[in-house]
C-alpha cells in the first residue's frame, strides 16, 4: 500500500513537473527491468497462487523471499545513478537483513496483529507462524532481532486499509516517488541546448 502510494504520488507530481517543463513525461530506459520481473514471478507464485491449493512448507516460502530480493539488488545496483535508485539500494538492504536475521520473513509482532486483525478468528494467527499466505511471521518483539527494521508502522486510523509496513519500505517508497518525479524534469540533452543557445 504504502509502495502503491508513492508510485501514484511519484507519477502525478513528475507528470506535472513534465508539463511545466513543456516536456512529455517519458519513463527513462532502466537498464535491465527484467530483473524486476524475475524478482516478482517467484512472490506473485508463492504468496498469492499456489497457497489457494495448500499451505506452503515455510521453508520454500522463506527462500523464495530471500532469493527473489537478489534481481532486486541487482537492478538497483545496475541503475544506481539514477535518481531515487540509491535509496531504493538502501531500503531494500533493510529489509533483507531482517529477514535474513529472523528465519527468512519479515518479522511482526504479536501485539500488532492483534491492533490490525482485532476480528480475526481464534487460530486464524499464531506466535511463531507465518501471518495467513503473507510474507510475515508472527515473533514476540523479545525474541525479534532488528525490530526496529520489522513490520512495525501502520498507517494513520482515519484510513481504513489496515496494513503493517517497515522502515525499509518508507525508504523504498521515497526512491520510488523520487525517481518518477526526476523523471518530469528536463532531459540533459534539454539543458545542453539551453546552455549552448
Amino acid at each position: 500500500m504504502i509502495l502503491l502510494s508513492a508510485i501514484l504520488v511519484g507519477l502525478g507530481a513528475g507528470v506535472i513537473r513534465a508539463r511545466i517543463n513543456k516536456r512529455t513525461y517519458q519513463p527513462s530506459q532502466l537498464n535491465s527491468i527484467w530483473l524486476v520481473f524475475l524478482a516478482f514471478i517467484p512472490q506473485f507464485l508463492v504468496f498469492n497462487i499456489l497457497p489457494s491449493s495448500s499451505r506452503l512448507p515455510r521453508e520454500l516460502v522463506s527462500w523464495t523471499l530471500i532469493l527473489s530480493q537478489i534481481p532486486l539488488f541487482i537492478f538497483a545496483v545496475l541503475n544506481w545513478r539514477r535518481a531515487g535508485f540509491w535509496l531504493l539500494g538502501v531500503g531494500l538492504a533493510l529489509n533483507f537483513l531482517v529477514i535474513v536475521l529472523n528465519g527468512g520473513m519479515m518479522p511482526i509482532s504479536p501485539e500488532l496483529v492483534t491492533r490490525l486483525l482485532p476480528d480475526a478468528s481464534p487460530g486464524f494467527w499464531q506466535v511463531g507462524q507465518q501471518l495467513g499466505i503473507g510474507k510475515d511471521i508472527v515473533i514476540p518483539i523479545s525474541q525479534t532481532n532488528l525490530y526496529f527494521l520489522t513490520d512495525r508502522f501502520t498507517l494513520p486510523e482515519w484510513i481504513p486499509y489496515r496494513v503493517a509496513f517497515s522502515l525499509g519500505d518508507v525508504v523504498i517508497s521515497v526512491g520510488t516517488c523520487w525517481l518518477l518525479w526526476s523523471l518530469g524534469g528536463k532531459q540533459k540533452q534539454d539543458l545542453r541546448k539551453e546552455v549552448t543557445t
